[in-house]
């Protein structure tokens, strides 16, 4: 299973380094994305449906087939702060990334009359990255050998391949069953999560991957005058261990290190209406990062034996993350012949709380304010082309202090009692980001 899900995944180029909801995607697709995310009860198209509520399904009758490709842009920027004797030392990192890509295939067979309906879809559903390079002018930037981190490098990518049932109980209530197959890599450099050493700092990792399962279950009710809500809840995704081979700076090996990172639980809540030229989309989602191992641990792993046994090692147990609530909605507009129209907008919390902020200096994908637009293009009865475009913003810096867990027992920041964290007074890390998403698809039915 790990070979095929590896095919898949290297077919696809799958490229997802940045996400806008925590490290979620927030829509799949350009017809979803365009509607904000929005689909848990207005499924317009196949990809939300399998993506947000697999009971919607119920609403298409035919086989249809969806693929979708997309260039992401994103301008994040990390900046430091630290106290020095003759005032403090400051500095902005700019990142050396490019541009990623982000694909998506679905199909979906039902037949007219028929009580069920299936589904299949490979989505990236989740990711973070950033390039950071080495400077002399940002403190965490600075080389290993004077006290920062150097070039500070990530990539997380997660695939999701799901297999959906929807069931029509009655003419307006359906329910759906989703079993989920994921494949996810994670590399970080240096990595903050294995424990560095006196002499030769943190180490290097390679990419690391894993294997993990979950599901989605939910239920779709259509009042058939408009009114349309839905449910539904994914699990958590539960991964195999990333297994990390570690190297230090100067290429001499160092202890591996197993770190495990699942995928979070979700719920969703959705209402839609239709009428006449209009289709509205509303969704609540709330994302339990708080409960899902990788996320729910922060603070410094604390040695158990040796000279500096009951204080930190200098590896990192998490990111610390807080779960988020997130409100996507939609409006698409019908009245050009041929040329639905579609605006979207989404918020979301930000996960990562400032006392722990330094600890996500790799993963500031985070995105509070969300725009999007798009519109399809029906060049037969049969064929759409579909193209969306986002701009998300952080709408504002994440920021919290520097944290140094170094055990100098004399003098050092860590205080188990009144510093736990180790944070330097007087010293700050932030970091934004603003995205642009362009996405062009088509959904083509191959029956009628």
């Amino acid at each position: 299973m790990k070979k095929i899900l590896t095919i898949v995944f290297v077919f696809f180029a799958l490229q997802i380094s940045h996400a806008q909801v925590g490290h979620v995607l927030q829509g799949i697709g350009a017809v979803n994305t365009s509607m904000g995310g929005a689909a848990t009860a207005q499924p317009l198209d196949i990809n939300g449906a399998l993506q947000w509520n697999p009971a919607s399904l119920s609403v298409f009758s035919e086989k249809i087939i969806s693929f979708n490709a997309g260039l992401f842009f994103s301008d994040p920027s990390i900046s430091s702060t630290v106290p020095t004797q003759n005032g403090s030392f400051s500095g902005k990192t700019g990142d050396d990334r490019g541009t990623s890509v982000l694909p998506a295939l679905a199909y979906v067979w039902g037949k007219e009359g028929s009580k069920h309906t299936f589904g299949v879809s490979a989505f990236g559903v989740a990711g973070f990255g950033v390039t950071f390079p080495e400077s002399q002018d940002n403190p965490i930037t600075l080389p290993q050998s004077s006290g920062g981190f150097g070039r500070i490098e990530s990539d997380y990518i997660l695939l999701q391949v799901g297999f959906a049932y929807a069931y029509q109980l009655t003419d307006k209530i359906s329910i759906g069953i989703q079993p989920t197959l994921n494949y996810a890599t994670l590399e970080v450099d240096p990595n903050p999560l294995s424990r560095p050493s006196q002499t030769l700092g943190f180490p290097n990792s390679n990419k690391a991957d894993a294997l993990g399962i979950g599901g989605q279950i939910g239920v779709f009710y259509d009042s058939g005058f408009g009114l349309k809500l839905g449910v539904s809840y994914k699990t958590k995704q539960y991964f195999t261990n990333f297994n990390f081979d570690n190297h230090y700076l100067d290429g001499s090996k160092a202890p591996n290190f197993d770190f495990n990172m699942d995928y979070p639980a979700m719920y969703s809540a959705g209402l839609g209406y239709s009428k006449g030229k209009f289709d509205f989309a509303l969704d609540y989602r709330y994302i339990d990062y708080e409960n899902t191992d990788g996320f729910e641990k922060s603070g410094w792993e604390i040695a158990d034996s040796g000279d500096f046994a009951g204080f930190p090692t200098g590896a990192v147990k998490g990111f610390g993350w807080q779960s988020i609530s997130v409100i996507s909605t939609g409006l698409q507009y019908k009245g050009i012949q041929k040329l639905p129209l579609r605006i979207g907008y989404t918020y979301s919390e930000n996960p990562i709380d400032e006392k722990v902020a330094f600890l996500s200096s790799p993963a500031t994908a985070v995105i509070k304010d969300a725009f999007q637009f798009g519109f399809s293009y029906l060049l037969n009865d049969r064929l759409s082309l579909d193209f969306a475009y986002h701009h998300g913003t952080s709408s504002g810096s994440t920021r919290g202090p520097l944290l140094n867990p170094t055990p100098d027992i004399a003098s050092g920041p860590w205080n188990a009692q009144t510093n736990p964290l180790g944070a330097i007074p007087g010293s700050e890390v932030a970091f934004d980001m603003t995205t642009d998403l362009v996405i062009v698809g088509f959904s083509y039915p191959l029956s009628k």
